[in-house]
C-alpha cells in the first residue's frame, strides 16, 4: 500500500488553536493542504487537534522559552492566541497576553528564520465610533481615544504596534489581519457568541437605541487568514467583514430566528448604564454574572461598520451570505445548550 507524502514546506505554528477562530483555522488549513505538518502551542490539548493530525507543544506564549520551542522548524506562524473579557479587572491579564505574548511569538519567529507571521487581532482597533455613519478602513487611525476604558480593545490596539514595529527592527515579515465580530458554529466558550445565546433565551428584552455592529463568519475569517498567509502584503493590515447592521436589526435577526420577539430599542443608553452598574453591584455581592455590564451597553452605543474591500481585492476574501452565518450561530447556540 502507497503511504502518503508528507508536505515538503516547513511546520506551521498556529497559537490560539483550540479557540473559536482558531479550530476553524486548523480546518481550513488541511483542507488546503491535508499533508502539510501543522503544531499548536497550546496551553491544554484538545480533541479536536488530535483529530487533525496537529503536533502539541503545551505551553504559553507569555513564556519566551516555550514560544523558542515551540518554533523550531516553523515556516509560518498564525499568532491567534488571545482572551475576549469585558472584565476592567482583567487588564493586566489582557495586556500580558496581548502585547508581552505577541512580543515573545515574534521574537521566537525570527531566530528561527519563519517567513512570514499572520497575526491576528480585532476590527474594533481601528472600527469603532460615536458616528453612527462612519464605516472605518484600514487607512483609519487607531481609536485610542474610544477604547481608552476597554482594555480588550486597548490592549490590542498595542498587540498591533508591537507586532508592526517589531517586524521592522527584527526585518520580519508580519501581516496584521482584523476580523470583525466572529459569529457562526463552534463557538464552544462563547467568547463571541454571548449576547447571541442571551437572545436565544429570550433574555435581553431591550437594548439601548443607536450602535451597530460588524460580524463575519469565523469559518470565512479562517479563509481570510490562509490568504492573507500567501498573498498579504508585509507590514500591512486587512479588515474581515461581512455585514454592517444596526444592533436593532443584528439583535432582531437573531431572535426571529430563535422564535423570538425582537428585543426593543427603547431604553436610553444613560438609563440603562444606570441600571446595569446597580445590578452589577449587587450580582458582586451575590457572586453571580450580571446578565448586563455597564461597559457591555457603553459599547452597544458605537458603530462598529468597516469595509472589507483591501482584503476582497488583495486578497480574494468572500464571505457567504451574512444570513446564513446567523442562522447557523443560533442553531448552534441551541444545540449547544440544549435550548428548544
Amino acid at each position: 500500500m502507497a503511504t502518503k507524502k508528507k508536505s515538503e514546506a516547513g511546520v506551521v505554528l498556529i497559537t490560539g488553536a483550540t479557540g473559536f477562530l482558531g479550530k476553524h483555522l486548523i480546518e481550513a488549513l488541511r483542507h488546503q493542504e491535508p499533508q502539510r505538518p501543522l503544531r499548536a502551542l497550546v496551553r491544554q490539548p484538545t480533541l479536536h487537534l488530535s483529530k487533525n493530525d496537529v503536533e502539541v507543544v503545551q505551553g504559553d506564549v507569555c513564556n519566551p522559552a516555550d514560544c523558542a520551542k515551540a518554533m523550531q522548524g516553523v515556516s509560518e506562524v498564525y499568532h491567534l492566541a488571545g482572551q475576549v473579557s469585558r472584565d476592567p479587572e482583567q487588564a493586566g491579564q489582557l495586556f500580558r497576553l496581548h502585547v508581552e505574548g505577541t512580543r515573545n511569538v515574534l521574537n521566537a519567529a525570527s531566530s528561527a528564520k519563519a517567513r512570514r507571521a499572520v497575526v491576528v487581532s480585532t476590527s474594533g482597533t481601528i472600527a469603532v465610533s460615536k458616528d453612527e455613519d462612519e464605516i472605518s478602513t484600514e487607512a483609519s487611525p487607531y481609536r485610542t481615544d474610544v477604547v481608552m476604558r476597554w482594555p480588550y480593545y486597548l490592549s490590542k490596539i498595542y498587540q498591533e504596534q508591537t507586532a508592526l514595529q517589531l517586524a521592522k527592527e527584527l526585518g520580519l515579515d508580519v501581516v496584521v489581519v482584523n476580523p470583525s465580530l466572529l459569529l457562526g458554529p463552534g463557538d464552544e466558550r462563547g467568547s463571541s457568541t454571548g449576547d447571541i445565546e442571551k437572545v436565544v433565551r429570550g433574555k435581553l428584552p431591550f437594548i439601548p437605541r443607536g450602535g451597530g455592529v460588524a460580524f463575519v463568519d469565523a469559518r470565512d475569517a479562517a479563509a481570510g487568514c490562509v490568504l492573507a498567509m500567501k498573498k498579504g502584503k508585509s507590514g500591512e493590515r486587512y479588515l474581515l467583514s461581512a455585514a454592517n447592521m444596526t444592533l436593532a436589526t443584528f439583535l432582531g435577526r437573531a431572535a426571529r430566528i430563535a422564535g423570538h420577539a425582537a428585543p426593543r430599542a427603547v431604553v436610553s443608553p444613560k438609563t440603562m448604564r444606570f441600571g446595569a452598574g446597580l445590578i452589577e453591584a449587587i450580582c458582586r455581592k451575590l457572586d453571580v454574572a450580571p446578565l448586563l455590564d455597564a461597559q457591555s451597553i457603553e459599547m452597544a452605543e458605537h458603530t462598529w461598520y468597516c469595509d472589507s474591500a483591501k482584503a476582497e481585492t488583495e486578497l480574494g476574501f468572500r464571505c457567504r451570505d451574512p444570513q446564513e452565518t446567523l442562522l447557523d450561530t443560533v442553531r448552534d447556540v441551541q444545540r449547544r445548550h440544549n435550548i428548544a
